[in-house]
């Protein structure tokens, strides 16, 4: 008896394609969001990194009674002139406020090697140019770019701190040290007689030409080389910027992590570079026309920087500990996301804006310890105003709008918008 079977049809080849084809449009359609989501899960990790530092920062006033110093630490070496000068047995001064503030931030561990005398070294075998052969408590000089002293080589500096990083920004490894995505507010004056702080170059007590002319740009929440208290935010800790997220350097020529320098400038008055109006790089050119996230770079319609910091430790976020203003501050003057543009030197003042890689803005820690996401089109008055100085206007509210004045602490502006959305 002859069996039958039912013949199997299997699919043709264009109704396999169509299959194919509407996977792909599903997919086209769903990676958006799904992207869309991975960003959302990023920007609140960054979000809720901020909130841990901003509990740090109040618990470190409750316990000392101060806000930690931007600039603070052990003085000159012996033999030293000046706090520019590197150093392997003291730290000159250089460290940032987020080195006190470690043993906040669940990092105890770390804060007990920074704090005590050490052997330990990033190349195993390296021999510690000190007298001692041991590095001293509270650390060598943080700064690399000091021929004949390696900073490199000491294992706090080199070490990430996961509350410091934001998981948008892809940065990691070498030629950094240990990154930071959040820096200190000095506010919305970055007139080149702050570049030193309170201090003389030789960290020694203000001249009596300082002493006159430092505190009318002496306007942020942290201040240079200066113990100061929550009391001395006299607008208000919700109405003023503690610290804002930045990017670090990825060797580019992103105007927001590469530094514009104008190398010289004025240290008495206003003539030059960002302190005579906070768009002098953009008025000068410098960004590439065709790509206006970049410097300029040989591109037609458009002037190259005098000098460019990038692809170091000197550039924007690439060192943590060090105090220097590329890696770990921020001015309020230029909107967020705009260019990096430095008066003088790279290692002393400029506009240095907030910066992130989310879409739109970026987030800022108030003083009270709020996290507030600002966006990059926040009122910015007028942007060729010159900066509030000694010799320009000392005392007043911020030119610089509703942004310069959530960088200044005393200055008496009146914020009627509602920040917290």
């Amino acid at each position: 008896m002859k069996r039958r079977y039912a013949s199997s049809r299997g699919f043709t080849l264009v109704e396999l394609l169509v299959v194919i084809a509407i996977i792909g449009v599903l997919v086209g359609l769903l990676l958006p969001a799904v992207q869309a989501a991975r960003e959302a899960a990023r920007r609140m990790s960054c979000s809720n990194n901020f909130k841990q530092i901003g509990l740090a920062l109040h618990n470190y006033h409750s316990a000392y009674k101060q806000i930690p110093t931007q600039h603070g630490g052990t003085g000159l070496r012996v033999g030293a002139n000046a706090w520019w000068e590197g150093s392997a047995t003291t730290n000159h001064e250089e460290l940032s406020a987020f080195v006190g503030l470690t043993p906040f931030m669940e990092q105890q561990a770390l804060w007990e090697k920074i704090s005590n005398p050490s052997l330990d070294t990033v190349t195993p075998g390296f021999t510690i140019p000190t007298p001692s052969g041991m590095w001293s408590a509270m650390g060598t000089n943080p700064r690399t770019d000091r021929g004949g002293f390696p900073s490199q080589e000491y294992v706090p500096w080199a070490t990430e701190i996961p509350t410091l990083r934001c998981p948008s920004d892809p940065g990691t490894g070498a030629p950094a040290l240990g990154r930071t995505n959040y820096a200190a507010s000095v506010g919305d004056s970055c007139h080149r007689v702050q570049d030193m702080g309170a201090k003389e170059g030789s960290l020694q007590p203000m001249s009596q030409w300082r002493a006159v002319r430092y505190p009318a740009c002496d306007r942020g929440f942290f201040q240079i080389k200066k113990e100061s208290k929550f009391r001395d935010v006299l607008d208000g800790l919700s109405n003023t910027i503690a610290m804002a997220e930045i990017i670090t350097d990825l060797g580019d020529l992103d105007k927001r992590s590469a530094i514009s320098v104008l190398n010289g400038g004025d240290a008495g008055g206003i003539a030059n570079g960002p302190q005579s109006a906070p768009k002098w790089c953009v008025n000068q050119g410098q960004i590439n026309p065709e790509s206006p996230n970049f410097f300029c770079d040989n591109d037609p319609g458009c002037t190259n920087p005098p000098q460019i910091v990038r692809n170091g430790t000197s550039a924007r976020g690439m060192n943590w500990a060090n105090a220097m203003a590329p890696n770990s501050q921020v001015w309020t003057m230029r909107p967020l996301n705009s260019e990096t543009c430095m008066a003088g030197w790279y290692d002393n003042v400029g506009s240095l804006p907030a910066s992130s890689r989310h879409q739109g803005g970026a987030h800022v820690l108030m003083g009270d310890g709020a996290v507030i996401f600002m966006t990059d089109s926040v009122e910015a008055g007028d942007q060729d105003a010159p900066v509030i100085s000694y010799y320009n206007k000392p005392g007043k509210p911020s030119p610089y709008g509703l942004w310069g004045a959530l960088g200044s602490r005393g200055a008496k502006e009146k914020i009627e918008e509602q920040l917290n959305q």
